[in-house]
């Protein structure tokens, strides 16, 4: 992005920023109002609450392609986050997921900065996810390690610096393993608290899996599976059960109260994605 590109995304204004080597960025951002704002990085990431904002660039609409931009409704903070994609989408459930993540955003911040040549230099991050300590993680979703090009690898060092300033994080997440992805997909339909079931069933839920048996054996012991199965995805979903997710779901995997392992419901790194 060149300095005039930068200039309009920041609304016009100029100011100093140090060169990709430096220890100085500049953020900008839509206040809760409306307003383009550019402010030190250092005191942006103090101040703003970026799991609040409204993306700070639309996402583009790529013609043919089958997923467009549009909006994920967040289990973990009860409010639609804009979603680019459908690779987007995936990262998404994935954070939305995780325990330690209590807010979540896309594209919220531009970061900006001068490359040793002094010209400006610009970078989108398509995640934003708030965690439970007050840290923060920036992420993009390549499709592939070296999508984006030497721009991409560029940004991808500025940004893992500027992150590691401010006491954040700033990764590049891979594609999930296709099984885990479906079964992910396939619990996300069943994360709104109108899945839960009524009380004593949620609560018999819990019970009957307080020891490992297979999904429908326990769904069966509850009552009706049409109406048991879906507190038991949404129970799966939230992490109040755990069952191995690298494998297809299915009505004989084996279902726990137990604490999520490798593949139940770690935390960042885990076998599940995070």
């Amino acid at each position: 992005m060149g300095s005039k590109d930068a200039a309009a995304a920041s609304g016009g204004r100029s100011q100093h920023m140090q060169t990709d080597t430096g220890s100085e960025w500049e953020a900008v951002f839509v206040d809760p109002i409306g307003q383009v704002v550019q402010q030190r990085w250092a005191d942006a990431v103090l101040a703003v609450t970026f799991e609040e904002l409204e993306p700070v660039s639309a996402f583009p609409v790529v013609p043919g392609r089958r997923w467009g931009p549009g909006q994920w409704w967040s289990a973990t903070t009860g409010r639609h986050v804009a979603c680019g994609s459908a690779a987007m989408r995936t990262q998404l459930m994935v954070l939305d997921r995780d325990p330690e993540v209590v807010g979540l955003a896309g594209r919220p911040v531009r970061l900006l900065w001068r490359d040793t040549r002094g010209q400006v230099r610009s970078w989108v991050p398509q995640l934003f996810a708030r965690h439970r300590d007050g840290t923060a993680l920036l992420a993009d979703y390549p499709s592939h390690p070296e999508a984006g090009g030497e721009r991409a690898q560029r940004a991808a060092t500025v940004l893992e610096e500027a992150c590691a300033q401010a006491g954040w994080s700033y990764r590049r997440l891979e594609p999930l393993e296709k099984t885990l992805s479906a079964n992910l997909k396939w619990l996300a339909g069943y994360r709104h608290p109108r899945n839960a079931g009524r009380p004593r069933l949620a609560a018999a839920v819990r019970e009957v899996f307080a020891q490992p048996r297979p999904l429908i054996e326990g769904a069966e012991a509850v009552g009706d599976p049409i109406e048991v199965l879906p507190a038991v995805f949404h129970a799966l979903w939230h992490g109040h059960l755990t069952t191995p997710l690298d494998v297809p779901l299915n009505e004989r995997v084996l279902v726990s109260t137990g604490v999520g392992g490798a593949n139940g419901r770690g935390g960042p790194g885990s076998g599940d994605g995070r």
